[in-house]
């Protein structure tokens, strides 16, 4: 169930809120009814992280390590875009 909440109204049911997220609601925090942010529980890993698992599904190019081409270097120091 998916319940939306105006801002100033979470300000005295904070606390409550929480509870409710931990009993597996989902909160949505809205402002002038626009919803802004999403409160949900955090689903635990439902399995360890074995080491190895993906071995032989990533490749990495031969290429990884060699320097940029020269018209890819120039983009970056050459860039048109204004400084910060």
């Amino acid at each position: 169930m998916i319940t939306t909440i105006n801002i100033p109204e979470t300000t005295d049911q904070f606390t409550e809120l929480l509870h409710r997220v931990q009993a597996g609601e989902e909160i949505l925090l809205a402002q002038n009814g626009v919803a802004i942010a999403r409160l949900v529980p955090i689903q635990p890993h439902t399995q360890p992280r074995i080491p190895g698992q993906d071995k032989g599904k990533v490749a990495i190019a031969p290429d990884f390590n060699a320097p940029l081409p020269d018209h890819i270097l120039n983009d970056f120091f050459n860039s048109n875009l204004p400084n910060p």
